[in-house]
C-alpha cells in the first residue's frame, strides 16, 4: 500500500491486506480484502497513530521509516489494542527506543498482557485520560474516551488545528484501499458496524454525543478509507444504527432456512404476494448466505420474517444459528411474522418465538404461517393473513 498524503503534515502509513479470508476469523473479506490504517503527523514533535497487524508489520515499519526521512518519533498513539492494530506496536518501540507509548489505563494493562510485564519501562507509557491534551507543536491531540466501542480501551484522537478525528474502530469498512477506492462507503461500513460494533450502540451513543460538539473535517478510521466529504451522512448512519433503527422502516427481510426445499418455495411464494402490495423485499437463504449479510440486512429492514423448517423436533441449525447471532448483536424494535414447516411434527414456529422473546421491543404478527411440506390451501390462506398483518403498518 503506498504512502498517501492526508494534508501538508500528516501521512497515511498504513497497509492493505489482500490475503486474508476470514476478518476476526468468521467474517469473509474475500476479494476486497482489508486494510490496516496508520497514520503519521509530522510537527516538531511527531506522532504515529497506531500500528498495524503483525501480518502487515514489515511493510508498515518501511512506510513509517520512509515518511520519518530519518527523524526518530516521539510518541506511538495506541487507540486500540486489538491484535490487527497493536500486532506490531512493539517493533516499533523496539527500533525507536526514546519513543513514548500514548494509552489510556487500560491500554497499558493490555500491553503488558499481550507483549509482557517488562515489555515497557513506566517512563516509556504516557498515561492519558479523558479531555487531555498532548501538543506537538502546531498540532495538538486531544483524547476523547471510547470504552467498548467496542473494546474496554478505545479511545479517539482529536487533532484540534487541521479538525481531524482519529475514530479508532468506529466509522470502518472492509476493504483494501486500493481494491475498494471507488466503492460506497455504507455498505462494508454497515456489514462491519453490525457485526463487529453493533452491540454496543448505546457507547456509540456516547461517543457520538462527545463528537457532536466538535468540528470534523475528516475522520481517519482505522480500517478502510479517510473521510472528507458527506461527513454529515456517515454521522446520520452511525447515529441511526447505534439506535437500532432500520434505514427502510416499511422493506422486509424474508430470512429462510430450508432442508428439501419447500420452505424455500413458500418463502419465494410470499415475497411475491408482498411485493404484489408495493412492499419492497429481501430474500435471504441462511443456508447459504453468510451470517454477516443475513444480520446485516434483518437491521437495514423494519420488518423481518422468519420461515424455518423443522429439523429432528428443533430448529433447522442455519435459523438458529441466524438468531443466536441476532440476539447477540443487540437486535430489537422490529415486526416479525413466522412460517414453519414440518411434515410430521411442525415445531419451528414455537422454537423462534422462544428466541425472539429474548430479544427487546419485537412485535410479533399474530398470524403464523405452518406448511405441512409443501404450501396448500389452508397454509396459503394463513400467509395472506400474515401479508395483510405485515402491510397494515
Amino acid at each position: 500500500m503506498a504512502i498517501r498524503t492526508v494534508t501538508d503534515a500528516i501521512r497515511y502509513v498504513g497497509a492493505d491486506d489482500n490475503t486474508l479470508t476470514l476478518f476476526e476469523n468468521q467474517y469473509p473479506v474475500q476479494p476486497m480484502g482489508v486494510s490496516y490504517n496508520s497514520y503519521v503527523i509530522l510537527d516538531e514533535k511527531i506522532a504515529v497513530m497506531d500500528s498495524v497487524d503483525a501480518r502487515a508489520a514489515e511493510e508498515w515499519l518501511s512506510n513509517v521509516a520512509q515518511v520519518l526521512e530519518g527523524r526518530s518519533p516521539d510518541y506511538l498513539v495506541v487507540t486500540h489494542m486489538e491484535p490487527d492494530h497493536s500486532g506490531s506496536l512493539m517493533h516499533l518501540a523496539q527500533r525507536y527506543p526514546e519513543m513514548k507509548l500514548v494509552g489510556n489505563a487500560k491500554t497499558f494493562t493490555m500491553i503488558k498482557q499481550f507483549f509482557g510485564t517488562g515489555a515497557l519501562t513506566e517512563g516509556r507509557m504516557l498515561e492519558v485520560g479523558e479531555g487531555d491534551t498532548l501538543s506537538l507543536g502546531t498540532h495538538r491531540l486531544r483524547f476523547l474516551m471510547a470504552p467498548m466501542v467496542h473494546w474496554p480501551e478505545v479511545m479517539t484522537a482529536y487533532e484540534e488545528t487541521e479538525k481531524i478525528l482519529f475514530s479508532a474502530d468506529a466509522f470502518g469498512r472492509f476493504g483494501a484501499l486500493e481494491r475498494t477506492a471507488r466503492a460506497p462507503w455504507a455498505p462494508q461500513a454497515r456489514r462491519y458496524y453490525y457485526n463487529i460494533v453493533g452491540k454496543y450502540g448505546a457507547q456509540v451513543q456516547a461517543l457520538l454525543k462527545k463528537v457532536s460538539a466538535l468540528e470534523i473535517k475528516t475522520i481517519c478510521p482505522l480500517h478502510g478509507p479517510m473521510l472528507t466529504e458527506g461527513l454529515e451522512e456517515y454521522l446520520q448512519l452511525y447515529d441511526l444504527w447505534s439506535q437500532w433503527k432500520p434505514e427502510e422502516p416499511k422493506s422486509i427481510l424474508i430470512a429462510h432456512a430450508s432442508i428439501h426445499g419447500n420452505t424455500a418455495r413458500a418463502s419465494e411464494t410470499l415475497k411475491g404476494k408482498l411485493e404484489g402490495k408495493g412492499v419492497r423485499v429481501t430474500l435471504c437463504d441462511l443456508t447459504v448466505t453468510d451470517l454477516s449479510y443475513a444480520v446485516t440486512s434483518a437491521f437495514y429492514c423494519g420488518k423481518l420474517v422468519l420461515a424455518s423448517s423443522t429439523y429432528d423436533g428443533g430448529l433447522f441449525p442455519p435459523m438458529k444459528a441466524f438468531l443466536e447471532h441476532l440476539q447477540a448483536k443487540g437486535f430489537r424494535s422490529r415486526r416479525v411474522g413466522l412460517m414453519e414447516n414440518g411434515s410430521w411434527a411442525p415445531a419451528a414456529a414455537r422454537l423462534m418465538r422462544a428466541e425472539l422473546e429474548k430479544m427487546k421491543d419485537l412485535r410479533l404478527c399474530e398470524t403464523e404461517v405452518s406448511l405441512r411440506g409443501a404450501l396448500n390451501q389452508t397454509s396459503e390462506a394463513q400467509m395472506d393473513a400474515l401479508v395483510a398483518e405485515l402491510c397494515a403498518e
